[in-house]
This record gives C-alpha cells, structure tokens and sequence, in this order.
C-alpha cells in the first residue's frame, strides 16, 4: 500500500506535463511549416509573378530615380504582350553593360542572408545585371529620329515625348543620336527617359544585335515603385503619347536594321 500511495502524486505531477510539451511541438511544427509555405510561395511569385529590382543609373530620370526600387510584372505581359511606352526590364543583351568586378569577401552569414532574401523577392542583387528603358517600337515598327521639330516618328507619326522626355539644357531633339530603323520580329527597340544619359539601343546599332533586345531577354514590365515610399506609385506608361501610331505593314523579307 506504501508503494500505491507514493506512485499516486507522481503520476499527478508528470501527467499534465507531457500533454504541455506536445503542445508546444505542435505548435513549434505548425510554425515551420507555415514559414516553410510562405518561402515556397514568395519563390513562385518571384520566379513566376512579380520581381524586384532597384534602379542604379539615372538613365529613366524623371520616371525612376537612383535607388529607387520597382516591382517588375512578368506574367501579364506573356497573355496581352507589350505595348509602346511599357517601361521594361531587360536582361544585357551583350556589351551593353561594362563588366562587373568581382564582388569583395563577405562573411558567411551575409552571404546566407542575401541568399533567402533573393530568393522570396525581397533583395534584388542581379539589378546591375539588367537594364531599364521604356518601350518604343515594336517588332515590324519603322522606327526613325528625328523629323523636322526633332520628334520620333514610329510608322510616320511623329510622338510628342514632352510628358515623360527629360532633356538636358538647349537640347531641343529627342535625341542627338540620328537613326532609322525597322524593328525585326521577337524584339524590341528601348530608349531612356533621360536621353543624355541612357546608353541605349542608339548606342548598340553597330552592334551584332543592332541595337535591338529580344524579347527572350525582357524580364517584364515595370508598374509599380515601392520605395523609398514617399515616391511610392505606379509606373506611368504615357500610352496616349503612341495613340496615333498605326500597325507596322507587313516587311515580308526585309530584315531589320540600321539603314544607310
């Protein structure tokens, strides 16, 4: 009977402590998986839906700023494809970008955080990698600078760029470097915002590429800056500005390129 009687507080002692620890294991294992989730699902969305990239050169001044960081849209653009004025991120199509120097040491930890950090979208570190100019001809487009008040014209309309142009004191032309140009299939013509500091598809023409991006290089379409967050908005396309351009005619052979 003295043995009974001793077993029985044990037992009282130990038994609720056995149901608080599986408690707090089920607790702890809801966490990781819900973290675990929530990783898994920011990777898709930045693989799949939306990226981050931040903004290393005043090339699209006024439009993005330097250091400004923008959401880049990657899944729309493959079911209604890209318009004129699209602001878009591209990959270098080569020789467009000097090459980077190796990055210095950094310790482990740093190196681990960078890592989870790109991979839910949240640090951007191939940005200077890519480039970011907007839109202006599309495949088929005759593209041409400049007219006689030193427009663009695209297919013969000239395009009035005064709502998004940034031009440099006493430059009255959309841009001091002359070119004439059809845009051949699956790629695109970019130039800046800034033009006079937006090395562009201009300054490519003499390139294999003839200053053209494929389109396999265009990552998206930029629509949204989300910091610093006083300039927090969306991306503008000023898509008015091509309202008058007509569909290309059919080029039939005729490859794209710099004319004579």
């Amino acid at each position: 009977m003295t043995e009974e009687i001793a077993a029985g507080p044990v037992d009282a002692v130990q038994g609720p402590a056995a149901p608080r620890r599986r408690g707090w294991v089920v607790f702890l294992r809801d966490v990781v998986v819900i973290l675990l989730i929530a990783v898994l699902v920011s990777f898709l969305v930045k693989t799949f839906v939306v990226r981050s990239f931040y903004i290393p050169s005043g090339s699209m001044e006024n439009t993005l700023l330097i250091k400004d960081r923008i959401l880049v849209d990657e899944i729309t653009p493959h079911w209604n494809g890209y318009h004129r004025g699209d602001v878009v991120v591209f990959k270098d199509p080569g020789g467009w970008l000097p090459p980077t120097p190796a990055p210095a040491p950094r310790s482990p930890v740093l190196e681990a955080g960078e890592w989870f950090l790109t991979l839910i979208g949240i640090a951007a570190p191939d940005s200077d990698d890519h480039l970011v100019k907007r839109l202006i001809g599309l495949p088929g487009d005759h593209v041409v600078c400049c007219n006689s008040l030193g427009q663009i014209t695209v297919n013969g309309a000239p395009i009035d760029e005064s709502s998004y142009l940034k031009r440099g004191v006493g430059d009255d032309r959309a841009s001091s470097i002359p070119f004439d140009v059809t845009v051949p299939k699956n790629a695109v013509w970019v130039l800046g915002d800034n033009r006079t500091r937006s090395e562009d598809s201009r300054y490519h023409q003499d390139q294999p590429g003839g200053g053209f991006v494929p389109m396999d290089n265009v990552v998206g379409r930029a629509f949204l800056i989300t910091w610093p967050f006083d300039r927090f908005g969306l991306v503008d396309g000023h898509y008015a500005v091509f309202n008058g351009v007509s569909t290309p005619k059919p080029q039939g052979r005729r490859r794209g390129g710099r004319r004579a």
